[in-house]
């Protein structure tokens, strides 16, 4: 039976991982795109093989048009096709600063990185999809793995929070643009993930979570982002695109 082929970026740690793992597990052959070299997440990469998951490794960064073109290049030769694409690579800035002090050089990092990566690599997966064979229900899924802060204001990081805005309109532009073509376009937006990302400022979140700032007062896990993603990439979202779904614990619930 043909499996479906899905890209996951940024997918060597974090959330990206459990994504993999998880699509992995659901039955997908996955391709694991990152900048690192592939001995760095050996001892991951092993884990997934162990599992008896079908998975190829691709170096690169995403916001490099080479790079982008040798991920779809490889994972046509060594899969066939493209049935999902999970677009979870991302930085938050180097330095937290305020929005007054922020340097041009941070802010075209992370948006170069995080939206225009994101939608240059989504076209070129785009057009992958729309010209080869369909063969499962439909032509194929996109998930944007957005953030919290798309809509949640942090003054002190806001090239980061201008760059998760921007993926939600990707996701809105391309979903409406690709609908008509059989491509299903969809968004999560994580809130409080234990990452490395977020692992710089856990004393912060862990008062919030003890002060009741989040309804489920806990941090949230890789794995509650990877089996929302799951879902979106399975038939049963066929009838549903160009939404989001928060994954934050009811974070984004405005109470009295």
């Amino acid at each position: 039976m043909m499996k479906k082929t899905a890209i996951v970026t940024g997918g060597s740690r974090g959330i990206g991982y459990a994504i993999a793992k998880q699509l992995g597990q659901d039955g997908c052959q996955v391709v694991i795109f990152a900048t690192g070299r592939k001995e760095t997440y050996q001892e991951a990469l092993d884990g997934l093989t162990e599992l008896g998951l079908d998975c190829h490794y691709v170096q690169g960064s995403i916001d490099n048009p080479k790079s982008r073109e040798m991920l779809v290049k490889e994972t046509l030769e060594h899969f066939g096709r493209i049935d999902i694409l999970i677009n979870n690579a991302g930085v938050a800035p180097k330095e937290r600063r305020d929005l007054l002090e922020m340097t041009e050089e941070s802010f075209d990092r992370v948006v170069g990185i995080n939206t225009k990566g994101t939608l240059f690599l989504t076209q070129l997966v785009a057009n992958q999809m729309i010209h080869q064979e369909q063969v499962f229900a439909c032509k194929g899924h996109i998930v944007n793995v957005g953030s919290c802060s798309a809509t949640v204001s942090s003054t002190s990081r806001g090239e980061y929070c201008i760059s998760k805005a921007a993926v939600s309109m990707l996701t809105t532009l391309y979903a409406d643009r690709l609908a008509s073509e059989g491509i299903i376009v969809n968004e999560v937006r994580p809130g409080v993930i234990a990452t490395d990302m977020t692992s710089v400022v856990t004393e912060k979140y862990d008062k919030m979570i003890a002060d009741g700032v989040f309804p489920l007062a806990r941090w949230g896990k890789a794995e509650d982002v990877a089996n929302m993603v799951s879902l979106f990439c399975s038939d049963k979202v066929l009838y549903t695109t160009g939404n989001h779904v928060d994954v934050d614990g009811g974070f984004h619930i405005r109470r009295l």
